[in-house]
């Protein structure tokens, strides 16, 4: 029997609001193929007094319950413990996290709240998918509060190595947290090999002939579900109308020069500051490419209460006005560096015209940014991606590029080899990307992690 799906992420896509991106639509499209559902998250308000209900708005026979934050819950579950501690451990950048006891208190005791309010919007044959970073223990406060039901969940970033999940004071207050969900969903599997091998190194958790884990008087799932786009939806953004002409108002300001595009938000974990340095000796080492290629760095700005983003806003500045003080002519600046968000239908026209993408994080969950790249270029003369082999979708894409972002003169050669690379190795390069992207598509994603959840109940 096949019941309902009730869906917790942070934020959600709501009536009223945009569904811009593959996720919102994709999760907003497996409630609808269920007949319905819930949907749970925060409502993005702040209010003065801790609420005890949430506000629930149906459409398209889909309920999405909204709850609010407190001003120090939001200060101390969101932009504490979230983003200060999880979000720089799991991205290999213990030196940048704080672990504050008083930001975990906020974090466990909103996720206590949530979990008992999500609690009440189930029903006995339903299941329930959580997401991300922001909710490792609400599949324990569901427990806690008698659901019984499958619980999948799946995280959206990198899962560590054991030893630097351990930094985490609390990392073991989150692993047992973490036994209360049935399936576990990583983007890769290097992460899914990390968090097996937590669980097994550090408490002694058994791995099962079928590939399950026995672990805290419990038997779980963890499993590689790398998440994917919709390349043929795509393809035809970047043929679209608006594409073309944000296409041609950056190629009238180039004037014909080779495109290095680079697409992020503005994060210490996506190597903007590396990427920079790298075009930079760029231009130091081959002066014949000077004039004849330009940079532009779309990196709108995220978390900026948070003091990291700040220091990175600094740098970037920094970096950009030394090589473009270097190099810059009357009619030609290297780097272009705007600090703002962009359409989808814009980002999809810059795609198609660059010759050159660079996606090279430190470390990143898949970044979906590369297939995307892949998927808006010219089969006829495809652009070359040039990818960090810490990003997700370096498993995948094997026929890029690939690159240590850490290595600045290695990634300064990858850019050089990719604007000389010539069109019969782009052309190959790109048909097995491409061919890559649309083996796992996001349709494909939310039904194999779905099928999978729905194994793990006791009638399956």
């Amino acid at each position: 029997m096949t019941g309902r799906l009730i869906i917790a992420s942070n934020r959600t896509a709501a009536p009223g609001e945009a569904r811009a991106g593959g996720l919102a639509v994709a999760l907003a499209d497996a409630l609808s193929e269920r007949g319905g559902g819930v949907w749970f998250g925060w409502s993005g308000d702040i209010v003065e007094r801790e609420p005890r209900g949430a506000h629930v708005f149906t459409e398209d026979g889909v309920e999405f319950a909204l709850a609010d934050l407190t001003q120090a819950e939001y200060d101390g579950y969101y932009l504490g413990y979230a983003n200060r501690a999880l979000w720089p451990v799991f991205h290999y950048r213990i030196d940048l996290a704080q672990f504050e006891e008083a930001d975990f208190a906020a974090y466990e005791a909103v996720n206590r709240r949530f979990g008992r309010l999500l609690a009440q919007f189930t029903r006995p044959e339903d299941v329930v998918w959580i997401h991300d970073y922001h909710f490792l223990l609400l599949g324990q406060e569901m427990r806690a509060s008698g659901w019984s039901g499958p619980i999948g969940f799946f995280l959206h970033i990198p899962f560590p190595a054991p030893e630097v999940f351990s930094s985490l004071p609390q990392h073991q207050r989150l692993a047992r947290a973490m036994a209360a969900f049935d399936l576990l969903g990583f983007q890769t599997d290097r992460d899914t090999a990390n968090f097996r091998r937590y669980l097994i190194d550090t408490h002694g958790g058994e791995l099962l002939e079928d590939g399950r884990i026995a672990v805290f008087d419990r038997v779980l799932t963890a499993k590689t579900f790398s998440i994917g786009i919709d390349p043929d939806d795509f393809a035809a953004l970047a043929l679209g109308d608006e594409a073309r002409a944000a296409a041609e108002r950056v190629g009238g300001i180039i004037d014909n020069r080779a495109l290095v595009l680079g697409v992020d938000r503005m994060d210490y974990s996506k190597g903007l500051p590396q990427r920079m340095e790298a075009f930079g000796r760029v231009l130091d080492d081959n002066p014949d490419l000077r004039g004849r290629s330009s940079f532009l760095q779309i990196a709108p700005p995220s978390r900026e209460a948070v003091d990291a983003y700040q220091a990175l806003r600094v740098e970037l500045d920094r970096l950009t006005g030394r090589i473009n003080a270097d190099y810059a002519d009357l009619d030609w600046v290297p780097i272009r560096y705007l600090a703002r968000g962009y359409p989808r239908e814009t980002l999809a026209g810059l795609y198609r015209l660059a010759r050159v993408a660079l996606v090279t994080p430190l470390h990143d969950g898949m970044n979906l940014v590369a297939k995307e790249f892949v998927a808006a270029q010219d089969p006829e003369d495809p652009g070359v991606l040039v990818l960090s082999e810490f990003a997700g979708a370096a498993e995948q894409m094997p026929t890029s590029l690939l690159v240590n972002p850490h290595d600045i003169a290695g990634l300064a050669e990858a850019i050089h080899r990719a604007l000389l690379m010539p069109l019969e190795e782009r052309r190959e390069r790109w048909q097995a990307m491409d061919a890559s992207i649309r083996e796992t598509t996001i349709a494909w994603w939310r039904h194999a992690f779905l099928e999978a959840l729905d194994t793990t109940r006791p009638d399956a």
